[in-house]
């Protein structure tokens, strides 16, 4: 990611009383992007939460690794640096299609560690890569055929046999690809997903769904093919798709009409009819000509327990439970307030922005992205809701982050609170991530990274 500067900040106060202490969040560390490339495009922690990998606009991958606890530091627990950084992918050109490829990495996906290396998927818009990220702090001494640079010696001069010994060395970090899975897509990809058996995984583009083994590069299998046959009858396309966290069989994509559909492998080889469809029915009185833009669709998350569904559309977030399909369980309103602001919106192209979503490790508060470096969570047992500005700006040693408050034009302001017409649009949070255990989040600023943390879980190390 270019140069990286690490500047850890530490707040010891607390929110606000009227804040549960689930967004008691501490500013850990900032980590700022010095070039136009380096605006993060995707963020995601492993599954033990240890390492955070980040994705950029120049087809670079950054890992960072939580530092051990420190007896002399007491906060240094949580804290993340720089643990390797590689080039995942280069530009290229189709020269058949005379088409452009962005290097720009789309999502990241870590497999489960099943050995003392991990391994990663990396996708930009049409090839993915699997990764293999390594650590090596011995080195082999006294061959008997090479001299101490590796060069061949005369054979002739070897008059003893001697054996190899592993003498200590600097601790190096290997990044090596081990797959390329590439040629199986034709529109760009949107999605990566490792299923729970560890063996294969999927990848998702506007109209078609590929299912991979994990060992083979020159064939994958089509599970959805939603094109039409004249494409002038195309009406959606697939925004998101995952698999079910614990049934390797089921998986869910999502629509940009809003709907999702939940497929079961076992049903048929080609999943084109869903298991079950989650559609919320239209308020004909609140239709408009942004109706079906604002209801696409950016993401879909699986909640861990495998039992309930997260979306993001433009205004909204929802949870929806498997088991009932007619509407959501829950609509958290984002930014409600950009409902007059449609139409700017709209010319400025920040109606197509893609926002993602989180679940915390235990499936009980969700978060989000919004505009003006703003970030939203709602605890869903005690409905309270919190917005956070992650932002450089308003960050300050020693000084807790305090909820920002959003009014709408023509309202009555309070002290602090932001108008929506000073509200800035090319500041947005797209891409966040969230521990799977603890209480500490990622969060890409366009060409920032940052990481806040629980201030009840910091002080408990």
């Amino acid at each position: 990611m270019g140069d990286l500067m690490a500047t850890p900040l530490l707040f010891p106060t607390t929110l606000s009383s009227h804040a549960t202490s689930l967004f008691l969040i501490l500013h850990l560390c900032l980590y700022v992007c010095l070039s136009p490339a380096d605006i993060i495009s995707t963020v995601e922690f492993n599954h033990t939460g240890e390492l955070l990998a980040t994705g950029d606009k120049g087809g670079r991958v950054v890992i960072f690794q939580r530092e051990p606890e420190s007896k002399s530091e007491p906060f240094s627990q949580g804290e993340y640096n720089v643990y390797s950084t590689f080039q995942s992918h280069e530009p290229e050109f189709d020269y058949l299609k005379s088409l452009e490829i962005e290097e720009k990495i789309n999502k990241i996906r870590w497999l489960p560690q099943q050995n003392a290396a991990q391994f990663l998927l990396s996708t930009n818009d049409k090839t993915i890569k699997l990764w293999k990220v390594s650590e090596r702090d011995k080195r082999p001494e006294g061959y008997n055929l090479k001299d101490e640079e590796g060069r061949i010696k005369d054979i002739s001069t070897v008059t003893s046999l001697q054996v190899p010994v592993l003498m200590p060395m600097d601790l190096m970090v290997e990044v090596s690809p081990r797959r390329v899975f590439a040629n199986a897509h034709t529109y760009h990809v949107n999605s990566i997903s490792v299923n729970s058996d560890y063996m294969t995984y999927m990848s998702a583009d506007d109209l078609r769904i590929n299912l991979w083994h994990l060992d083979i590069t020159d064939r994958s299998f089509n599970i959805v093919d939603i094109k039409p046959v004249n494409m002038e009858d195309l009406t959606e396309v697939i925004t998101a798709a995952e698999f079910h966290p614990h049934h390797c069989n089921l998986f869910v994509y999502s629509s940009s009409k809003g709907t999702l559909r939940l497929c079961d492998m076992r049903e048929a080889a080609l999943c084109d009819k869903h298991s079950k469809l989650f559609e919320e029915p239209e308020d004909p009185s609140a239709r408009s000509f942004f109706s079906e833009i604002i209801s696409s669709v950016s993401d879909v998350k699986f909640s861990h327990s495998g039992r309930y569904l997260l979306t993001r559309d433009y205004l909204t977030a929802k949870v929806w439970d498997l088991n009932m399909e007619s509407k959501p369980l829950e609509t958290y309103q984002v930014h409600d307030y950009l409902r007059s602001k449609l139409c700017s919106l709209y010319e400025n192209d920040c109606i197509f922005d893609k926002f993602e979503c989180a679940w915390n490790g235990s499936d009980s508060v969700i978060m989000t992205g919004a505009y003006n470096n703003f970030f939203r969570m709602f605890d869903r047992n005690t409905k309270r809701d919190v917005t956070l500005e992650a932002s450089r700006e308003s960050s300050k040693p020693r000084a807790v982050l305090k909820p920002r408050r959003v009014c709408a034009a023509g309202g009555k302001r309070r002290k602090d609170d932001i108008s929506v017409d000073s509200l800035d649009f090319t500041k947005k949070i797209l891409h966040t991530a969230w521990h799977p255990n603890e209480n500490i989040i990622a969060i890409a600023a366009t060409n920032n990274l940052y990481i806040f943390q629980d201030k009840l879980n910091s002080e408990m190390h």
